[in-house]
């Protein structure tokens, strides 16, 4: 089953037993950013010197990202020159997560509930129904930050991308971030991908950077 980066950073983000979302606000921002990298390493739109660009509308067969694809192409088309990716990011962050998280109880990955909280106050959660997606994702991150193997696109991809939201809790909860960050940051900085990929994966470091400060300060 192949998932995408939105989808990734939904699954290291939800509590297994309860389902709620960790850290949900620099989350948001990173499912986001995902879904955007995801369309750019699927060559439907383009990011450059922060700004974002649709290439090509035609559909990558996967709702997640046509829906995104969409929605940024319509958004676009109207302004006068290519939008900041940050500027689509803020606009998108919240809706993106609650897309990721529909996506995975879609695939049987997580279940739904709908819970009252003091009587009123609707609450979903998504508890995990199927850990064997999330322990394999887990393992590859193990694999590349702990242990040093070569990362590979998707892998060096999902690495920027927790990196710049500043969520390695999310991906390494039993470790601080001082034991992580540096390979992380060493991952995102490396050569060992083409140029078109090391473009892509920059950039949305930089928007999940961005962000994160904004995050921070909020």
């Amino acid at each position: 089953m192949t998932v995408t980066f939105g989808e990734e950073i939904t699954l290291l983000s939800l509590d297994d037993q309860s389902g709620a979302v960790r850290e949900r606000q620099a989350c948001q921002w990173a499912v986001a950013g995902g879904i955007v990298l995801e369309l750019v390493l699927a060559g439907r739109v383009t990011v450059d010197d922060g700004r974002i660009t649709v290439a090509d509308t035609a559909p990558t067969g996967v709702r997640l990202l046509d829906d995104r694809l969409g929605m940024i192409d319509a958004w676009a088309a109207g302004k006068r020159r290519p939008p900041k990716v940050t500027e689509w990011l803020t606009k998108d962050k919240g809706k993106a997560l609650d897309a990721a998280l529909e996506s995975l109880a879609e695939r049987g990955l997580v279940g739904r509930e709908q819970r009252t909280v003091l009587g009123m106050f609707p609450v979903r959660r998504f508890p995990e129904t199927d850990g064997t997606v999330e322990r394999a994702l887990r393992a590859r991150l193990e694999d590349v930050v702990l242990r040093g193997a070569e990362p590979d696109d998707r892998s060096a991809g999902l690495v920027a991308l927790l990196h710049g939201a500043k969520l390695h809790r999310l991906a390494f909860p039993d470790l601080p971030r001082r034991e992580v960050a540096p390979r992380m940051r060493e991952i995102s900085e490396g050569q060992w991908a083409g140029a078109s990929v090391r473009k892509a994966i920059r950039e949305m470091e930089a928007a999940m950077t961005a962000v994160a400060l904004v995050t921070m300060r909020s």
